[in-house]
């Protein structure tokens, strides 16, 4: 394999596109499995405004450029399977692919268009405090938008996750019918989605399941079955 060829394309763009990966969704784990809980206890609530200050901008820096990097380079491999390797939109393969990253890019826009400009107002109040200033009365419901979008794209990774490796080994699990079967497929599967993805806006029951870590991996493995379910029946 010459490394200037499509196949060395797709092995650089797969291999950047995991190590992105890794470091965006292993920050995400830490904020939500580790530092969330931990702010939660007394030494962590002790500790908090030290550590949003110090820690959490270098961790949210990280956060957000492993995100970029894995949707940029999750584009060019779409793009080129789509444009070059003339894989069928609608067969079984870019199903599933792009059931996850649908889910992909509602992760990646939390994080640059929702979490960061939280969590900006978030560091910005605790150095006020820090320096004998004022608190800034947006930063408590800001901070909680971040964290409900945080909980948010923990569930979602977990069927990214999923429909990811799906395409890759097992495409099987799609056979797209003939007719509408995809259509309504997606329908489907965008309705459910975006009630999951506009939890973090308005009230609803879902946000009490987010609440705890059990709650969200849950929530993740629900939402899992009811796609594959859905896509087990209308294709």
């Amino acid at each position: 394999m010459e490394i200037f060829s499509i196949d060395g394309w797709y092995v650089l763009l797969r291999w950047f596109h995991v190590l992105a990966g890794i470091t965006w969704i292993g920050m995400l784990y830490y904020f939500n499995f580790v530092q969330t809980p931990f702010f939660g206890s007394e030494l962590g609530g002790q500790a908090k405004g030290a550590m949003t200050r110090g820690l959490v901008p270098n961790a949210l820096w990280w956060f957000r450029w492993g995100a970029m990097f894995t949707f940029i380079t999750g584009l060019l491999i779409i793009a080129t399977k789509l444009f070059h390797s003339k894989v069928p939109a609608d067969g079984a393969y870019m199903t599933l692919i792009l059931s996850g990253a649908l889910m992909g890019t509602l992760m990646w826009f939390n994080v640059w268009f929702v979490i960061w400009p939280a969590q900006q107002v978030v560091i910005a109040n605790a150095e006020r405090l820090a320096a004998g200033g004022e608190a800034d009365p947006s930063a408590a419901a800001r901070g909680a938008v971040a964290g409900r979008a945080s909980r948010t794209n923990t569930l979602f990774s977990i069927p990214m996750l999923f429909f990811m490796v799906a395409a890759a080994n097992i495409p099987q699990l799609a056979t797209p019918a003939m007719g509408g079967g995809v259509a309504l497929y997606w329908i489907l599967a965008l309705i459910v989605i975006a009630i999951f993805e506009l939890n973090p806006f308005v009230t609803s029951p879902l946000q009490k399941s987010l609440a705890s870590v059990k709650g969200t991996i849950h929530a993740g493995f629900v939402l899992s079955i009811v796609l594959y379910v859905l896509m087990a029946v209308a294709l």
